[in-house]
């Protein structure tokens, strides 16, 4: 009889590696099969490898860590699943040296959503692998667009509120951008900006087209019922860099441009020390407009 558990698993790890762009062998451990010996996650990795759907590159420091990413053919398998149909990886997801190169960054993204995962799973929240979707492309028109780092979908527990879907609880949605301090504050804060305008972007309707006949809205409410929170992660310094960047937001967050969007649209910032330390559902988050205060990310929108 075919193990049907083992091809699912299979199945995920592949689709897990096609969306997220690249992951360690423990984070991918720790994704798939946290109830299980790390060697059997070794395993199926390497089986995935022999059959030309996965491939990994070793870096030199840190104990020569193993980083996998889906091989262009595995990618193609995979998107033509349900769950990953309509997903583009960018150019270079699939190239052993841009992997290599972009793993600083990537890495960290993972391990980013990885800490919401455990910590729904610690909570008896519902919040699946593929439900953390990196660089998912929002357009702003005239080539420009919003790309965060990672969409996140989250169902927490609860009595419901405004996001609340069927099956008690609420939906909650955010972007997230994780920040490593490799820009500058001032272009860190700049994104506070983009994300505003996207939240009131309405495309021109088409040539020829009747301005009164056509539907005008943004073009967000076609994907979210809700403008999804922005959540911004700051790491890859030390307590001095966090507050470098809280106080950049804060400025920009005086901007009265945003005053609209601040007002619909919970956007918080907390350390990536925090999150690992204390978990996503802590009071850790900050609210660039007053970030002395800490509250959940969770609960930020009446």
């Amino acid at each position: 009889m075919t193990d049907v558990d083992t091809g699912s698993r299979d199945r995920l790890a592949l689709a897990v590696l096609a969306q997220y762009r690249m992951a360690t062998t423990e984070q991918m451990h720790l994704i798939l099969s946290p109830d299980v010996r790390i060697e059997q996650t070794r395993r199926r990795l390497m089986k995935l490898r022999d059959e030309g759907l996965l491939d990994r590159v070793t870096l030199p420091q840190a104990g020569r860590t193993r980083v996998w990413f889906a091989t262009r053919y595995g990618a193609q398998i995979a998107a033509e699943w349900p769950e990953l149909r309509g997903r583009r990886p960018p150019r270079g997801a699939h190239d052993r040296t841009a992997v290599r190169l972009g793993v600083g960054h990537g890495l960290t993204v993972t391990e980013t959503g990885l800490a919401f995962l455990q910590d729904a799973r610690h909570r008896g929240d519902l919040c699946q692998p593929l439900d953390w979707i990196p660089e998912v492309h929002h357009p702003l028109g005239g080539g420009e667009a919003v790309i965060p780092d990672a969409l996140l979908y989250y169902r927490s527990r609860g009595t419901g509120s405004a996001e609340s879907g069927e099956g008690g609880g609420s939906m909650l949605r955010a972007f997230v951008e994780v920040d490593r301090a490799t820009m500058g504050p001032e272009r860190l804060a700049a994104k506070l900006g983009a994300y505003a305008r996207l939240h009131q972007y309405v495309p021109a309707p088409p040539p020829g087209t009747r301005h009164q006949l056509a539907v005008q809205e943004e073009t967000w409410r076609r994907r979210y019922p809700l403008f999804p929170r922005l959540l911004f992660v700051l790491d890859g310094t030390g307590p001095t860099g966090i507050e470098t960047r809280l106080s950049a937001l804060r400025a920009a967050a005086r901007d009265l441009a945003l005053t609209d969007f601040l007002h619909e649209v919970p956007v918080l910032a907390a350390a990536m020390t925090d999150l690992l330390q204390h978990e996503p559902s802590a009071p850790i988050w900050r609210p660039v407009q007053s970030p002395q205060q800490r509250v959940i990310w969770t609960h930020s929108r009446g």
